[in-house]
């Protein structure tokens, strides 16, 4: 969509870090560097089981004090649980803040400058009840919004956006092959390489430790990631989410999700490797590889 467009992520909620620690208290937990969060750069990461595999993943951008985690609504309550069993002693308050905040994706022509950013990945401006950033995966998302839901929606239309549904902003993000959270990423099975997330820009190998990153680390450096996920074409009726992808009627991977004639694919990289023509369903699936 060339349009400028903004659209409410309902499917979107915010948790609140603050507190004397909350930097050093996340920055032991996640997978980006939380030092290189400040009121100018936004950033994105994950939270890990102690096992390396995925749990949750969320953008991360300061106001104040505060980090504002922007996530999945419908895992707010549980990622702020997970958050708060490793407070201990630490001065931070963990806070699920998503009933006062939207969250909002701008996309389209000209969508850093309309929203007066440079045009770098997580570049961040301060707005009235919130903060607006350049999305911190890839150039070409857009960019995104943590604001106060009675002036958030104000700053787009003045800006000459035009509000959009939901189907747009997920169209857009699957022509990226951008994956969306717990739609793409198996909790507790999925590994961070193969859900792409270096690419994303989605783990730093500069900082200390953090939980799960031994897993992560190891998978790296030994070129242990056999498979991966990825946008693919769809030729046919879209199949739904958890359909097997066949090579020559063996299983190589499955389908994530998708809209129209795009997805996210699970995929085997033997299988890419051998070129074997791949179908799911009833449909023909082109990788985008």
């Amino acid at each position: 969509m060339s349009q400028p467009t903004f659209v409410t992520l309902k499917e979107r909620g915010v948790i609140s870090v603050a507190g004397a620690d909350a930097r050093s208290f996340l920055q032991g937990l996640i997978s980006q560097d939380v030092e290189k969060v400040d009121s100018d750069t936004a950033a994105y990461g994950a939270l890990l089981t102690p096992q390396g595999k995925f749990l949750y993943d969320f953008c991360i951008a300061a106001r104040g004090a505060a980090l504002l985690l922007d996530c999945e609504a419908a895992g707010a309550a549980d990622l702020r649980t997970r958050l708060s069993r490793y407070k201990l002693r630490a001065k931070v308050t963990i806070d699920d803040v998503s009933a006062d905040h939207n969250v909002i994706a701008a996309f389209g022509a000209d969508t850093s400058t309309l929203c007066g950013l440079a045009d770098r990945l997580g570049a961040t401006r301060q707005l009235d009840g919130g903060m607006l950033f350049v999305d911190p995966r890839r150039l070409g998302l857009g960019c995104r919004a943590i604001g106060s839901r009675d002036q958030s929606l104000a700053f787009f239309t003045d800006a000459g956006f035009v509000p959009g549904a939901a189907a747009d902003y997920d169209s857009h993000r699957l022509a990226l092959g951008i994956p969306d959270g717990g739609r793409d990423m198996e909790r507790e099975k999925a590994t961070l390489l193969e859900s792409d997330f270096e690419a994303l820009n989605g783990v730093d190998w500069d900082k200390g430790c953090y939980m799960g990153q031994e897993l992560t680390a190891r998978t790296k450096y030994r070129g242990l990631v056999k498979k991966r996920l990825m946008p693919v074409q769809v030729d046919g009726p879209l199949p739904p989410h958890g359909t097997p992808i066949l090579a020559a009627d063996k299983p190589v991977g499955t389908i994530r999700s998708g809209r129209g004639n795009r997805a996210m694919a699970l995929l085997r990289l033997e299988a890419l490797e051998a070129g074997t023509p791949l179908h799911a369903g009833e449909a023909i699936i082109r990788p985008d590889h």
